[in-house]
C-alpha cells in the first residue's frame, strides 16, 4: 500500500527556514536577574545551592551589576540581607538599610533599571512577611497582621523608591498591599514608579534555595495563611483583578514553570505586561541534574524559559540570565 501524506509540516523545518517562522523569541532585554546584597559580610560568599551565584558585600554591589550589565542584561531585581533584624522588620524600610544603601550605589553609578522587592520576611526575627500576633510563636495557627503591615510595606516602598528604585515589586501576598504602595508613593512624589505586583504567588516547595540565600525562612510555621494554595486556579484570577484594580501596572506569577497555566491565563485575562519568576529551587534541580550528567543545563534553562515566554509572561525574572546571555 501507498500512502501519501496530506500535510507535510516539515518542510518548514529546515534550517533556513525555521527561525523564520519561529512564533516564540527570548531575547536578554525580556529577562531580570536578582542580586543578594548582604550586609553581614564583607567578601562575596558563594549560595550552595544556586551555584554560580553569591551574596555580595554592600560595597560590591554596583561591581556585581555591573557583571550583569555586560552580559546584555539591563534589569536587576535587588534583595538584601540585613546584619540585624527585629519584630517589625525596621530594616526593611530604614534610610540606612541594606537595599537602600545598595540603591542608591547602583542608581548614581550604573544605568541598569532597578527594581525593589518590598517584603518584610528578610527583615523579621520570624521569618514571616509581615507583623504576627504576639502568641503566634507558641500557636500552630499562625496570623499574620494584614492591615498592621500594610503601612510597612508602604514605607519600604517609598525608602526605596527615595534611594533609586525604578520600579517596586510587592512580594509578601498581603491584602490590599498594591493599593497602599500605590498611595504611599503618589503621597510622597513618586507617582512615577511603577509597581510590578507578586499577583499570583504560591505557597511553594520550589523556594527553598531562595530562602537558603537571602536567609529568609520562616522560624516557626509556614505561609500557607497568606500565600495562595498550590491547587488554585480560579482564585490566581480573583486576586490579581483585586491588584489591577488597585493600580498594579506589572503582574507576576511565582514560581513560574509548575503554573504555565496561571501564566497563559493571566495573558488571556488582562492586558497588563506580565511577569513570572523562574525561582531558585527551579533554577537548583536544573544545576543539580546537569551536575550528575543527566542534563544540559544550558540547553534545559534555554527550553524552560522559552516555555515561559511561550505561555504568555513579558518578563521573567530568572537566575539564569548570564548563563544564557551569549546565547540571547
Amino acid at each position: 500500500m501507498t500512502f501519501e501524506p496530506t500535510a507535510r509540516p516539515r518542510r518548514l523545518r529546515t534550517d533556513g527556514v525555521r527561525p523564520l517562522v519561529r512564533e516564540t523569541t527570548l531575547s536578554a532585554n525580556d529577562l531580570i536577574a536578582p542580586i543578594f546584597v548582604d550586609e553581614t559580610t564583607d567578601k562575596r560568599v558563594p549560595i550552595d545551592s544556586m551555584p554560580g551565584h553569591d551574596r555580595v558585600p554592600v560595597e560590591q554591589a554596583v561591581d556585581r551589576v555591573k557583571e550583569i550589565t555586560e552580559t546584555g542584561v539591563s534589569a536587576i531585581m535587588v534583595f538584601g540581607i540585613p546584619d540585624t533584624k527585629d519584630a517589625r522588620g525596621t530594616g526593611a524600610y530604614a534610610e540606612d538599610g541594606v537595599v537602600q544603601r545598595a540603591m542608591r550605589a547602583i542608581s548614581q553609578e550604573t544605568d541598569v533599571y532597578l527594581i525593589g522587592d518590598v517584603c518584610l520576611c528578610e527583615y523579621t526575627d520570624h521569618g514571616h512577611c509581615g507583623v504576627v500576633e504576639p502568641h503566634a510563636h507558641n500557636d500552630p495557627t499562625l496570623t499574620v497582621k494584614n492591615d498592621e503591615t500594610l503601612e510597612l510595606l508602604a514605607k519600604t516602598a517609598v525608602s526605596q523608591a527615595a534611594a533609586g528604585a525604578d520600579m517596586i515589586a510587592p512580594s509578601s501576598m498581603t491584602d490590599g498591599m498594591v493599593g497602599a504602595i500605590r498611595a504611599g508613593l503618589d503621597e510622597a512624589g513618586f507617582s512615577h514608579i511603577p509597581v510590578m505586583s507578586y499577583a499570583a504567588k504560591y505557597e511553594s516547595a520550589f523556594y527553598g534555595p531562595f530562602r537558603d540565600a537571602a536567609d529568609g525562612a520562616p522560624s516557626f510555621g509556614d505561609r500557607r495563611h497568606y500565600q495562595m494554595d498550590p491547587a488554585n486556579a480560579r482564585e490566581a484570577l480573583r486576586e490579581v483583578q483585586i491588584d489591577v484594580e488597585e493600580g498594579a501596572d506589572v503582574l507576576m506569577v511565582k514560581p513560574a514553570l509548575p503554573y504555565l497555566d496561571i501564566v497563559r491565563d493571566l495573558r488571556t485575562e488582562f492586558d497588563q505586561p506580565i511577569a513570572a519568576y523562574n525561582v531558585s529551587g527551579e533554577y537548583a534541580m536544573l544545576h543539580a541534574a546537569g551536575e550528575k550528567g543527566w542534563l544540559d543545563v544550558e540547553e534545559t534553562a534555554y527550553e524552560s524559559l522559552l516555555s515561559i515566554k511561550r505561555a504568555g509572561a513579558d518578563l521573567i525574572l530568572t537566575y539564569f540570565t548570564e548563563q544564557l546571555a551569549d546565547r540571547l
